[in-house]
């Protein structure tokens, strides 16, 4: 017979995958890994020096942009003086630690703002070539690491002129929580800058200064094996099924201190959308690392060995019940049946047919002696003999399979549904909750700034605009609407409201009222908000340029991995903004999450402070965190606050693991059982309930129909068999038929 065939490899298929199970249970319910800190922990860190370089590469590629685009704005217009040129730079972006203006020709230095910017690394390659102007980092003479940017101020009178701007690569200003610290790391793993360590002639007693050192060790060690595998390239370091980052991002494990582990995360600066766009920030080979202390914490599972043991003894011991009843009740009686119809298709009819008590065996059985005692005593008609006709049973197989599932389904409804099973008072350690609040907060400054730099780049459009020459003005509104797409329409307003010149989408009313501020949302009861950004013309009193920002840039902003759902609510706690879509001005989810944002809107000290919170309702536990707009800028003033809200079971905490694995266990058990059953149902039990309908017919006087057998397997063989005694059934009854005729013939010939 085949490998495949018969009953014996879906039996011998279940033993293995229940053992197979059995010791995935002791693996998956006992004890888990002896980790010293959380996933959650890990994953958390790994994040949070995501954000700290998406928020570094930002301000790198928004700074490099606004330079350039101030280079284009003055070279479209008349020569402008050194002095003015850094004066009104400095006005419309403070961002820069230093500005110089050389002429190109003589090397002279025209004018300068901020510090001194070294000039000795200037030289040929740097202003030519294919690399020509490309920032680089530079060295200044006191060991700090700048990054220069440089644009060619071009007129048509006159000589060229080279604009140098200076800024430092130190961390972002974020909110890093207390106990963290974040460091700014080159290729060769150089620690370039760091923020959040303490400066030891603050500290109080030695021991803290020692455990301030051990912690910069501990940086310096941790940046230069973040820094070696941010070598790799994304797609080969990144684990399988990750997404949501496109640079190279992890986690790392220091050494422990007076009970604390250090954990740290690290990213590499990475463009956006590597495909469709080149960020400067990325190609200057910079990593990120967060760094924090952990509490050392117990995995408390003591005992769990022994628990995930009785779970896989209980799941062989009913494996076993189960085999069991397919063996007796399917395997035997069917090799039983396999055996007397062999005997009998090669003549042995003196012995009786053993019937099997029940089921289609015992159908088939009842047919087979009939059919014996046909052959036997050849003057017996079709249906008679000792026999008789046997009664047709109803469930036959389906018992025996019935049985072996519910056996096997004592053991995985209970592990999948009710084993391990969470409820409202798990443990959520209080590093997740701080995580929360600080990334949200860090999101926060990300929007900030996005509406602060909107407004900056009209103030610097407002500049070039001619409210006297509305085709001129158009052409330079359109030109600036393609260049930044996180607007959707540009206008000019007067002082009466009117539209002076537009591009873009259809424009809506904006209000010159002086109490209102320059960034400003409208449009309740409309499908989306408005949100608007304005700067006056100069020389045009009333005047004033109107930028409309897309909803969706601002979404965009909100996405991150690990925060859940995060939106952005005005200062009625009414939404503008979210991740995962929104209805315009519709309320928060929930009384907890409008009491958050309420609670971080009240002015403690210097001002609002961002809140996190774990929420227990029932059975559910969620994290949230609310950080309302602050920092400075024309966008800290409006009231609006970030929210962000997940379930806690998304963490990789150890009590939503067990779950998780014990549903595993069960969904396999589940698998397990329809694919063996199954297998025996399609393999053996339908073609053998069809054998005992054959097998009856036959009995009965059926001798036309001819028996072919399905499957090359036991079944198979009793349909042969069969198919052998309705032939000498047949070549018995057309003897049976011959002998009468042979006298006639005789007594016609005399």
């Amino acid at each position: 017979m085949p490998l495949l065939g018969g009953i014996r490899p879906p039996i011998a298929v279940l033993c293995l995958l229940i053992l197979a199970l059995a010791g995935l249970t002791v693996k998956v319910l006992g004890p888990g890994e002896d980790a010293v800190v959380p996933k959650a922990v890990l994953t958390s860190q790994r994040y949070f020096a995501e954000d700290g370089a998406i928020a570094l590469r930002a301000s790198i590629d928004e700074r490099v942009t606004d330079l350039q685009r101030t280079a284009d704005a003055l070279n479209a217009g008349p020569r402008v003086e050194p002095e003015r040129v850094l004066s009104d730079l400095g006005k419309t972006y403070q961002k820069w630690t230093g500005t110089t203006v050389l002429d190109l020709e003589s090397g002279d230095v025209l004018a300068a703002r901020g510090e001194r910017i070294p000039l000795a690394w200037l030289d040929k390659d740097v202003l030519t070539g294919e690399h020509a102007l490309a920032p680089r980092m530079v060295r200044l003479e006191t060991g700090d690491v700048r990054l220069m940017t440089m644009v060619l101020l071009d007129w048509k009178d006159g000589a060229q002129q080279l604009l140098i701007a200076s800024n430092s690569l130190s961390v972002p200003a974020i909110n890093m929580g207390p106990f963290r610290t974040m460091s700014v790391v080159a290729r060769d793993g150089e620690v370039l800058a760091t923020a959040g360590f303490e400066e030891s002639e603050a500290l109080n007693s030695d021991k803290q200064r020692e455990e301030l050192a051990f912690l910069q060790k501990q940086m310096s060690h941790l940046s230069d094996q973040a820094a070696e595998r941010t070598e790799e390239h994304p797609v080969t370091a990144r684990e399988p099924g990750s997404r949501g980052y496109p640079g190279v991002s992890g986690t790392l494990l220091g050494d422990d201190y007076a009970g604390r582990v250090t954990t740290a995360g690290y990213a590499s600066l990475a463009s956006s959308d590597p495909e469709e766009k080149d960020s400067v920030a990325a190609g200057l080979g910079l990593t990120v690392v967060a760094m924090l202390p952990v509490v050392q914490q117990d995995a408390g599972e003591t005992g769990r060995e022994l628990y995930g043991l009785v779970a896989a003894g209980a799941l062989v011991v009913l494996g076993l019940l189960a085999a069991a009843v397919l063996w007796a009740a399917v395997q035997r009686p069917l090799l039983r049946l396999f055996l007397e119809s062999r005997r009998l298709a090669r003549g042995d009819l003196t012995r009786p047919v053993a019937v099997p008590r029940w089921g289609e065996a015992a159908r088939i059985g009842a047919a087979l002696e009939r059919l014996r005692t046909q052959l036997h005593h050849a003057g017996e008609g079709p249906g008679q003999g000792p026999g008789g006709k046997s009664g047709k049973v109803r469930l036959g197989m389906r018992v025996p399979l019935g049985v072996t599932a519910v056996l096997l389904l004592l053991w995985c409804v209970p592990v999948g549904l009710l084993l391990n099973r969470t409820d409202g008072s798990v443990s959520v350690p209080a590093t997740i909750v701080n995580d929360q609040r600080d990334r949200t907060d860090l999101i926060a400054d990300r929007v900030r700034r996005a509406l602060n730099e909107a407004q900056a780049d009209l103030v610097s459009t407002s500049r070039l605009i001619d409210a006297d020459d509305p085709g001129a003005a158009e052409t330079l509104l359109a030109d600036a609407l393609e260049e930044h797409t996180r607007y959707q329409a540009l206008y000019v307003v007067d002082a009466d409201g009117g539209v002076v010149a537009r591009a873009g989408g259809d424009p809506h009313d904006w209000s010159d009222d002086q109490d209102l501020p320059l960034v400003r949302v409208s449009g309740k009861g409309d499908r989306k908000p408005v949100i608007q950004a304005a700067a006056p013309v100069p020389e045009h009193k009333g005047t004033t340029l109107v930028g409309e920002v897309r909803v969706e840039f601002l979404n965009s902003l909100l996405k991150r991995p690990g925060l859940g759902e995060v939106r952005v609510v005005n200062a009625d706690a009414r939404t503008v903004a979210g991740s995962d879509g929104f209805l315009a001005f519709e309320k928060l989810p929930g009384d907890a999450l409008t009491d958050l944002v309420r609670a971080g809107n009240v002015r403690v000290g210097a001002g609002p402070v961002e809140n996190g919170l774990l929420i227990r309702d029932g059975g559910d536990v969620t994290v949230a965190a609310a950080a309302p707009f602050s920092g400075g800028g024309i966008a800290s003033d409006i009231g609006w606050t970030v929210v962000s809200s997940q379930d806690a079971d998304h963490f990789e905490i150890a009590a939503y693991e067990r779950e998780d694995r014990s549903v595993l266990a069960g969904m396999l058990g589940l698998a397990a059982i329809v694919l063996c059953l199954g297998w025996v149902y399609l393999v053996v039990a339908r073609p053998l309930r069809a054998l005992a309908a054959g097998a009856e017919k036959l009995a009965d006087g059926d001798l036309k129909t001819v028996h072919y057998p399905r499957y090359q397997d036991e079944v198979g063989a009793v349909v042969r068999s069969l198919e052998l005694l309705r032939q000498q059934l047949q070549a018995r009854r057309q003897n049976q038929a011959r002998r009468p005729a042979e006298p006639r013939l005789g007594a016609g010939g005399r």
